[in-house]
């Protein structure tokens, strides 16, 4: 089910944890929060195959982890208009809720992809290293932003 992000804690169990996903072409970027929804760790890299087998996976880590929500980054454009990619973030939404009964919301993602690849520079990572750690930190960057809205608006 489909929620704004100011309600989703109140659509979970107290203790559950909320799942950030960075939906690209070939690779889906996961990371969780704390139980207390305040913190994001990048957790994972899910390489893209088959949507049967990708929610599979989603479903073993949202089970396993007691995940009551999931976080969708929504690849607006600059301008604030939605594209294509918007759609097929819409479509994967829509797709995963018939598998499970939690409430996901839509997060604007804009720039978290430069904004972790500018961090990663700084580190002075090997750009193998950036390749490896881009999607689950891009994903652990768009929670925290979630995160952060929902611990202001209280």
């Amino acid at each position: 089910m489909l929620v704004e992000i100011e309600t989703i804690k109140s659509h979970m169990k107290t203790g559950q944890r909320l799942l950030g996903l960075d939906l690209g072409s070939k690779t889906i970027g996961v990371a969780l929060s704390d139980t207390l929804c305040n913190i994001a760790t990048a957790m994972e890299i899910i390489r893209r195959t088959k949507f049967t087998k990708d929610a599979q996976r989603l479903i073993t880590i949202i089970s396993e982890q007691n995940v009551g929500g999931l976080i969708l980054g929504f690849p607006l454009n600059m301008d604030g208009t939605e594209g294509p990619r918007c759609q097929s973030t819409r479509q994967f939404a829509v797709n995963i809720s018939e598998k499970i009964d939690i409430p996901i919301a839509l997060w604007d993602e804009r720039l978290s992809t430069m904004a972790v690849t500018r961090t990663l520079l700084e580190v002075d990572a090997s750009r193998k290293r950036r390749k490896e750690l881009i999607d689950k930190l891009a994903a652990a960057y768009i929670l925290q932003g979630a995160l952060d809205k929902l611990s202001y608006a209280g």
